[in-house]
């Protein structure tokens, strides 16, 4: 990769002498206006790149023409989109209230086991199954405490409820699959003619651990199948969006708002669930609002591109990652708390790729290290700005946790600070020494650049579920599912952004690095081999829902949605027949669903 050249504050030139290595939790371009705001001083050519994602594309009003750079644009007009909701709040919250309670009865009274199971999953794919969360997971017990035999056998149900239990951290063994097998230990050709049973196997396939081989056979199996049946494609529209995307791997809101759409066309659809359904993504969407109003309020005050005259002045794209990450209305305060640490993230990141020479950089890894205001007595001004901003934001957030929950946690998260700006030092001084990296140690140090390791570590103590001294312990080293978490999202920047990353000259990504260690001809080889290693990936982290949960399960959950959110954002490249993200934007928080 290429050095850049910046221009400097005051009017002398001043040489970068690192380049950008990776994107921190997503850069879109495409469709996009006023994301980067530059100072006249400053010509730093600042990363970005595109993304896309997998949503429903929704006319908005035509008087709407703020795009999500303009964040203060988009909170205003979200006015007009709201008259389409019921007058009162109140009477919102009746009407929620009444049909959960015929929905509960509905859950309680249903005695076939298969219905049952469907309805569950509806209700996870509606977006409203954290009402239901208490009577959910009942059922599921029982379904795992009364076992195989006592369920309908064939193939539907049985990867039904293996998909179930897996996906909401239940163990259950892949054995169950072994009566659809073969004695030459291959599937069964008959079952071929089960096309809802065999999407029910492939979606389940996804589920799979380190060891479960028959689950890998089913996804080659399945998916194979689906590939060579075009017919069967035109016929079932289900079947290209499993292949596009599995359900294990979708952004949780995006999927509600995308299968609410499908649901309303089901013939024997739920009137009363899909009313649910609709007012409580409404309610929902409110909230994110008001969420947005907070953030953009703070990022005001804050001031910190303003005072800069440099870097990315990003929210609304922070908040739609925490978003991502964290999708149950409950976690808004986390949401709030943990789109700042993002915020605060890509500024930094814009000073190390496109800003302050090596030795600016040095010093002020070096005041980070120190965790100390008298630290930045030798940075340059605009450094004192940045660090002001970081060393506030870190402790004002501690002392919310501290009030919350009393505990002091500042020690904790600083560490996580230190840990990533020493890891953008190694990547300025690559660039500087022109030193290429092993692949492992770009990965290794590209997982804790991105932020995943300081994002889950805020989010461990925001949500302050399962915080002891037992956890608090396993946090050092930072635990494999977070790792493995970090690395899907590292490989997916990589896959979505290498070819703009290449034109623009940057340092070797993994797919580069992947073709010099691994001996392959071309990116397209390489390309595949990435995502077997992302494949290998969700299997060490599936994994984790089945291993001892001494770390809290909705932390594991929150870094199974961070993997998802990096492939949903990243799985398309720049491939611009996909919706943009300003249309996902406007359909996740501003257009509601009528």
């Amino acid at each position: 990769m290429a050095c850049m050249s910046v221009s400097s504050l005051s009017q002398s030139t001043r040489i970068s002498t690192h380049c950008n290595i990776i994107g921190r939790f997503g850069v879109p371009s495409r469709g996009l206006s006023q994301w980067i705001k530059t100072s006249s001083s400053s010509s730093s050519s600042l990363r970005s790149s595109s993304w896309h994602c997998m949503c429903t594309t929704l006319p908005s009003p035509a008087t709407s023409t703020a795009t999500i750079g303009d964040t203060d644009s988009l909170l205003k007009s979200q006015r007009q989109f709201t008259v389409y909701l019921p007058a009162h709040e109140a009477d919102k919250d009746r009407k929620i209230e009444e049909i959960m309670e015929k929905t509960q009865g509905e859950l309680e009274k249903t005695s076939d086991p298969t219905s049952v199971m469907k309805f569950i999953d509806t209700l996870e794919r509606l977006g409203i199954a954290y009402h239901f969360e208490e009577e959910i997971n009942s059922l599921l017990q029982g379904f795992l405490a009364n076992g195989y035999s006592h369920y309908p056998q064939d193939l539907f149900t049985t990867a039904l409820r293996f998909r179930l239990l897996r996906h909401n951290g239940y163990h259950i063994s892949a054995d169950v699959f072994q009566k659809f097998v073969d004695k030459n230990g291959k599937f069964k050709e008959s079952l071929r003619e089960d096309t809802q049973g065999m999407l029910s196997l492939y979606e389940a396939s996804y589920l799979g651990a380190n060891g479960e081989d028959i689950l890998s056979q089913a996804m080659e199996f399945t998916e194979t199948h689906f590939k060579q049946s075009i017919p069967l494609m035109a016929a079932v529209p289900q079947l290209e969006q499993a292949l596009e995307l599995p359900r294990h791997l979708r952004m949780a809101r995006l999927e509600a708002r995308r299968f609410i759409e499908e649901y309303i066309r089901e013939s024997d659809h739920s009137s009363a669930l899909l009313e649910l359904a609709k007012l409580d993504y409404n309610k929902v969407q409110l909230l994110h609002q008001s969420e947005l109003n907070e953030i953009s309020r703070w990022w005001k005050q804050l001031g910190l591109v303003e005072n800069l005259g440099f870097g990315r002045d990003r929210p609304l794209e922070c908040f739609l990652w925490t978003v991502g990450i964290l999708p149950e209305p409950k976690y808004s305060g986390c949401r709030i708390e943990l789109t700042k640490t993002i915020a605060v993230l890509l500024v930094l990141d814009d000073i190390f790729d496109s800003f302050g020479t090596l030795d600016e950089l040095v010093r002020f890894t070096h005041a980070i290290r120190r965790w100390d205001l008298s630290a930045m007595e030798q940075l340059p001004e605009y450094m004192k700005v940045c660090y002001m901003a970081l060393y506030n934001t870190t402790n004002e957030i501690g002392y919310k946790i501290l009030k919350e929950h009393g505990w002091n946690v500042v020690p904790y998260l600083k560490r996580t600070w230190i840990d990533m700006i020493e890891g953008f030092q190694a990547e300025a001084n690559w660039c500087s020494s022109g030193y290429v990296p092993s692949l492992e140690e770009y990965i290794e140090n590209g997982v804790t650049t991105a932020g995943s390791y300081m994002a889950l570590v805020h989010l461990f103590f925001l949500m302050g579920q399962g915080v002891t001294d037992e956890t608090i312990g396993m946090l050092e080293p930072y635990p494999k599912f977070f790792s493995s978490s970090g690395r899907i999202l590292r490989l997916w920047d990589d896959l979505g952004t290498a070819s703009e990353e290449q034109e623009r000259g940057d340092i070797a990504s993994s797919i580069e690095l992947f073709m010099r260690e691994k001996d392959l001809s071309s990116q397209g080889e390489a390309r595949k081999y990435v995502k077997q290693v992302i494949y290998s990936l969700w299997k060490e982290l599936n994994g984790e829902l089945m291993a001892s949960k001494a770390m809290p399960l909705p932390l594991i959950k929150a870094a199974f949605n961070m993997a998802r959110t990096s492939q949903v954002i990243y799985q398309h490249g720049d491939d611009n027949s996909f919706p943009s993200v300003d249309q996902c934007v406007q359909s996740l928080f501003f257009t509601p669903i009528l």
